[in-house]
C-alpha cells in the first residue's frame, strides 16, 4: 500500500503518532520542527545530574524533566567515529573512518545535506573531526561554521576555522575560553537565523569539546568543586551508582573498579612531569597519599567545572531558542561522543607544575580512577567498547511533538539511528545514494511510548575492541587479550560481571562469526563499487 504524505512532506503515520502526543500537524515548512543536536565531548555516563551525578547540571537536568532519557543509549567509543555516524547514520567502518582512511565515499551524505532540500538551514559550531570532510561548508553541507580544530587549548586556540577559513591565533590572557565560544557562535548563528531566515527551519549542531582533555577551566568555576571530591573516587562511584538505581536508569550490581588497569598512551616520563600527585592506575582511595589525594581530587573538581560551564552555556542558547520563541517547537537531542577517558599524557603547550591546575600553563588527564566514577556502574573507558566506553546519556526534549515528560525510554538505540530518527521528524525524504541502506532504526516510536525499536544488532568495532550486541546478548573482547570473547546478558548484567561464554559457546561461536561477516561487509562498503 502506498504511504500518504499530507502537508508539509510528513508521513500520515508519523502525524498520528505526533497526534497522540498532543502535537499539531505541520502545514509548511515553517511549520517543521527545529533541530538542535548537542554533543558532548568525552563525557560519562553519570556525569550529569539527571544521570545520577552530583555536578550541577540544571539545563541538561531540565531538558530532561520536560523530555526522555534514554537508558541504553550507545556511541562507537571515541570521537570521530562517533560524530561520522551521528551525521552520515553509517557505521564508520563502511565509510572509511575507522580508521580514517582519505574521503568519505562519494555516495556519503550527511544529514546537513539532507535536509537542504526540505527547507532546512544548517550551522555548526565546535568540534568537528569528520575527517573525510575536512571543509565543512564545501565538503559537510552547512551554511556556517566554528570549527574548534586547536583541542589542545581551551583560553587561546591558534588554528580555529571559520566558514572553512582560518582564524588569527587568539592572544594569552584575551578572556577566550572555548565552551563560551562555542556557544557565542550557535547564538550568533540562531540570531542571523531569526533576523535573515525566519521562514525556514534550521538544524543547529553544537558539538562542545568539553570535557576532553587537556582539563581547562575557569577558575570561579573550579572553585565551586575544589573540595567536593576529597572523599575519593570510590565514594563518588557508589554514590552515583545508589542514585542510578533510585531512577530507575540502572539495575543490578555496579562494576568493580580494576586496580590494574593501564591507562593508553601511558609513559613514564609523564609522572615525571606531572609531579608526585599524579598515578598511573586506579588504586583504592584509601592507598594514595595525602599529596595524591589532594592532587586527584583537584583534577576532578576541574573535570566538574567544565561539565558545569558546559551546562550553563547550554542555557544561554536555550535562552536564545526561547528568545526567538523557537523553543517549542525544536527538537532539541544531548548525548556525548564516548565515555569519560582514563588517558594521562602531556602534549600541546606541556605542563608546568608551578602553574594552577587548570590553567591555560597546565595539562592535566582525568586519569583511571575518576573515569571510573565518570562512568559509573559500567566497566572501562572511552576507546573500549564494554559499556563505560559506549553507554552515554541521551536526552530527547520537544515540548510540541513529545507530550511524556521527565520519562525514561530503556529500548537499546545506536548513533547511527539518529539520523533516520530526525529525518522522519523533519519530514525529509533521504537522497537516493548509491551506497548500502543505513543500518540506524527511526526512534520515532519510542518518543510516544516506552516500546523496543528493534535492531538485528549493534555493531562496535574500535583500536581492536570489538563488540556486538544482539538482543540484551553482548559479545565483547577488548585488544588487550584479542584472542578471547566475553559474553554477557545484558538484560541482568550491564556492569558485565559474569562472562557466560563458557555456558554459551555455540552463542559465542555464531555471534562471533556475523561480527566477522559485518566486518567484512563494511569493509567492502568503504572500498565502493
Amino acid at each position: 500500500m502506498k504511504s500518504l504524505t499530507l502537508p508539509g512532506g510528513l508521513p500520515a503515520l508519523l502525524l498520528l503518532l505526533l497526534g497522540c502526543a498532543g502535537a499539531a500537524a505541520p502545514a509548511s515548512g515553517r511549520s517543521r520542527p527545529n533541530v538542535l543536536v548537542i554533543l558532548a565531548d568525552d563525557l560519562g555516563f553519570s556525569d550529569l545530574g539527571c544521570y545520577g551525578g552530583e555536578i550541577s547540571t540544571p539545563n541538561l537536568d531540565g531538558l530532561a524533566a520536560g523530555g526522555l532519557r534514554f537508558t541504553q543509549f550507545y556511541n562507537t567509543a571515541r570521537c570521530w567515529p562517533t560524530r561520522s555516524s551521528l551525521l552520515s547514520g553509517y557505521y564508520a567502518q563502511q565509510i572509511r573512518m575507522d580508521p580514517p582512511k582519505g574521503r568519505l565515499p562519494e555516495w556519503t551524505r550527511l544529514l546537513s545535506h539532507e535536509l537542504r532540500p526540505a527547507g532546512y538551514r544548517s550551522y555548526h559550531s565546535g568540534k568537528w573531526h569528520v575527517m573525510g570532510a575536512p571543509k565543512i561548508l564545501a565538503d559537510g553541507g552547512f551554511d556556517r561554521s566554528y570549527d574548534m580544530t586547536d583541542q589542545n587549548r581551551y583560553f587561546s586556540p591558534q588554528n580555529n576555522h571559520e566558514d572553512d577559513q582560518p582564524l588569527p591565533p587568539v592572544k594569552p590572557g584575551s578572556g577566550y575560553y572555548a565552551t563560551t565560544a562555542i556557544a557565542d557562535h550557535a547564538i550568533g548563528c540562531l540570531k542571523d537565523h531569526a533576523l535573515r531566515h525566519a521562514d525556514a527551519p534550521f538544524f543547529q549542531y553544537l558539538a562542545f569539546i568539553s570535557p576532553h582533555f587537556p582539563l581547562h577551566a575557569l577558575q570561579a568555576d573550579i572553585d565551586l568543586y575544589r573540595d567536593r571530591y576529597l572523599e575519593g573516587w570510590d565514594a563518588v562511584r557508589e554514590q552515583r551508582w545508589k542514585r542510578l538505581k533510585a531512577a530507575g536508569i540502572v539495575d543490578g550490581p555496579p562494576a568493580a573498579r580494576d586496580p590494574n588497569f593501564h591507562p593508553r598512551y601511558f609513559k613514564k616520563e609523564f609522572l615525571d612531569r606531572l609531579g608526585p600527585g599524579e598515578v598511573e592506575g586506579s588504586p583504592a582511595w584509601a592507598d594514595l597519599t595525602p599529596e595524591q589525594r589532594r592532587f586527584q581530587a583537584t583534577k576532578m573538581a576541574i573535570h566538574a567545572a567544565m561539565v558545569y560551564r558546559m551546562d550553563r552555556e547550554i542555557g544561554r542558547v536555550l535562552d536564545q531558542l526561547r528568545a526567538m520563541s523557537a523553543l517549542e517547537n525544536t527538537v532539541i537531542v544531548f548525548l556525548s561522543d564516548n565515555g569519560a577517558d582514563a588517558t594521562i599524557l602531556v602534549r600541546g603547550d606541556g605542563h608546568d607544575p608551578a602553574a594552577e591546575p587548570g590553567s591555560a600553563a597546565s595539562y592535566l588527564c582525568l586519569g583511571p580512577g575518576w573515569a571510573s566514577a565518570s562512568n559509573s556502574p559500567f566497566r572501562r573507558h572511552k576507546v573500549w567498547v564494554h559499556e563505560g566506553g559506549i553507554s552515554t546519556p541521551m536526552i530527547v526534549h520537544w515540548p510540541r511533538g513529545v507530550k511524556a515528560r521527565g520519562e525514561l525510554r530503556r529500548t537499546p538505540a545506536h548513533v547511527t539511528d539518529l539520523v533516520p530518527t530526525i529525518l522522519e521528524l523533519a519530514g525529509a525524504t533521504a537522497l537516493p545514494v548509491k551506497g548500502p541502506a543505513r543500518p540506524g532504526r527511526s526512534l520515532v516510536p519510542a518518543l510516544e511510548r516506552d516500546v523496543p525499536v528493534p535492531h538485528d544488532f549493534i555493531y562496535f568495532n574500535h583500536e581492536g575492541n570489538r563488540a556486538l550486541r544482539v538482543g540484551d546478548w553482548k559479545l565483547v573482547s577488548f585488544r588487550e587479550n584479542k584472542d578471547a570473547w566475553e559474553l554477557y546478558d545484558l538484560s541482568s548484567d550491564r556492569a558485565e560481571s559474569k562472562d557466560l561464554s563458557g555456558r554459551h559457546p555455540e552463542r559465542v561461536k555464531e555471534m562471533a562469526e556475523k561480527w566477522l561477516k559485518l566486518t567484512e561487509n563494511y569493509a567492502r562498503d568503504a572500498a565502493g563499487p
